[in-house]
């Protein structure tokens, strides 16, 4: 069967399925006029970019159980503390690219995550402890810092919505820990979607060869420029068959950025909306003369979409004049026109054309999330839930627009887990009593009823269950 591999295998291929996106911007580009083109070298490209491709070594520690017992609630109450744990170390290989002169790398999230212990080696063999300076695993970036001996090569970040279908390319890295390894191709597609197991779904994707090693490798354009950071491949064995995709520079730029600033973590616009993928029915129905686009479908109410005139219907075509393929486009085209800012989105409907102007924010907190352990001898014992609010909801991984009390963690072991509650688990109503905060789910926490009718969404699916 085929997979995506991002050292782990990933099982989609529908993004394949998708149109091929025009270009964002023409440039003059060459194409071979004779047997004397053909036979030029990319060597001269190759020794200007390839120092500043590292290798990323990440060991992390894990703990398994010797005894044959392991994990058995009798075995290790009565016999715990005698039951030795053996630890293992556990090694990742991937790549890097380093973007400042100071020893700043840029790599995948999935290449780091975990590791109790990072290394990076130049392409001259020297190795040097690394820290991590921001990572986001929704991204599958990261960005590492260390102590540069004296000024270090860099890879240029350029322009990846100039990128182009037929553009030639270059990627750098170190498949199947082999060492360095350069391979070229072309660029096969952009806007790629549904590639990786994040929310992230805007990708170049590449026929030049990409392995396992590769993920957080440079791809390069014939300018010596670094378009994108490799991070995943389509393969029926683990290994190249000519699909690889690349996290676009112009993302990698923005994500830089922040980690320059200090934050603590990636922050993307708060829209306050929800948006589904252009059909060809929906396109037929609103009279879209394209498959393109992002329908309206929720809006949260006094959130920026509202506030900006954006309703449910709507189809966003283009953010600052730049064509939208799909939902996930829409989310890259605001994260990397940045907080702070002003997007200017083309909006079709009923046939008219408009455009609205939307501040791009962080998602707030509009209450107090109050996030409370729920006790007692309910079957919501062992459960934590807060207030759900834009920013809560962000950090869970939730819809912006949702609403309600939100299960953020279930104890293992408690009345609530051996019931199936799950974190990001919305409790909407008990015994017909909606439940609009964490305090009216304590109130129904500590009745006795005798039995429990629990209506929860999951999912948005909605969820009836009764408990006695």
């Amino acid at each position: 069967m085929p997979h995506f591999d991002r050292l782990k295998p990933i099982a989609v291929i529908a993004a394949l399925l998708l149109p091929l996106a025009p270009p964002v911007m023409a440039e003059d580009k060459v194409v071979p006029q004779s047997q004397l083109d053909m036979q030029m070298s990319f060597a001269p490209l190759v020794k200007q970019t390839r120092g500043a491709v590292v290798n990323v070594y990440a060991e992390r520690i894990v703990q398994s159980r010797s005894s044959l017992f392991a994990g058995d609630p009798f075995f290790e109450q009565f016999f715990g503390q005698r039951m030795p744990n053996r630890t293992e170390k556990q090694s990742s290989l991937g790549s890097g690219v380093i973007v400042e002169a100071n020893g700043t790398v840029v790599t995948n999230n999935h290449v780091i995550d975990g590791a109790d212990d990072i290394k990076v080696a130049l392409a001259d063999g020297r190795e040097y402890p690394v820290k991590v300076v921001l990572k986001d695993d929704r991204l599958d970036l990261a960005v590492l810092k260390f102590d540069a001996p004296e000024t270090m090569p860099t890879l240029p970040i350029g322009n990846s919505d100039s990128t182009e279908v037929g553009d030639l390319v270059l990627a750098i890295g170190n498949p199947f820990g082999v060492g360095q390894t350069v391979t070229s191709g072309i660029v096969s597609a952009l806007a790629r979607n549904q590639v990786t197991e994040g929310d992230f779904g805007f990708f170049i994707q590449t026929d030049a060869a990409i392995n396992p090693g590769n993920s957080g490798g440079a791809l390069v354009n014939t300018k010596g420029e670094l378009i994108g950071i490799n991070t995943a491949i389509f393969s029926r064995g683990g290994g190249s068959n000519g699909v690889g995709f690349a996290i676009p520079a112009n993302l990698v730029r923005v994500f830089l950025d922040a980690a320059d600033r200090g934050d603590a973590s990636f922050e993307k616009p708060y829209v306050g909306a929800s948006f589904e993928p252009v059909t060809s029915d929906v396109a037929e129905a609103l009279g879209l003369k394209t498959v393109r686009g992002a329908l309206v479908v929720r809006i949260a109410e006094d959130g920026p979409a509202a506030k900006a005139g954006l309703k449910p219907g709507q189809v966003v075509t283009a953010v600052n004049g730049i064509q939208v393929e799909h939902p996930d486009a829409l989310g890259y085209r605001l994260t990397t026109a940045g907080l702070g800012k002003t997007a200017e989105l083309t909006v079709q409907e009923d046939g008219r054309e408009e455009k609205i102007e939307l501040t791009l924010a962080a998602a707030p907190e509009t209450r107090p999330r109050d996030i409370q352990l729920i006790e007692g001898r309910s079957p919501f014992a062992g459960m934590r839930a807060g207030n759900l609010s834009p920013r809560l909801a962000y950090e869970l991984k939730m819809a912006s627009e949702v609403t309600g009390v939100v299960v953020t963690e279930v104890v293992r072991g408690s009345p609530a887990a051996r019931l199936g509650f799950q974190p990001r688990d919305i409790v909407i109503a008990v015994n017909g009593e909606d439940i609009a905060s964490v305090e009216d789910l304590q109130k129904v926490a500590e009745s006795d009823p005798g039995f429990w009718r629990v209506e929860i969404e999951r999912d948005g699916q909605r969820i009836r269950q009764i408990f006695r």
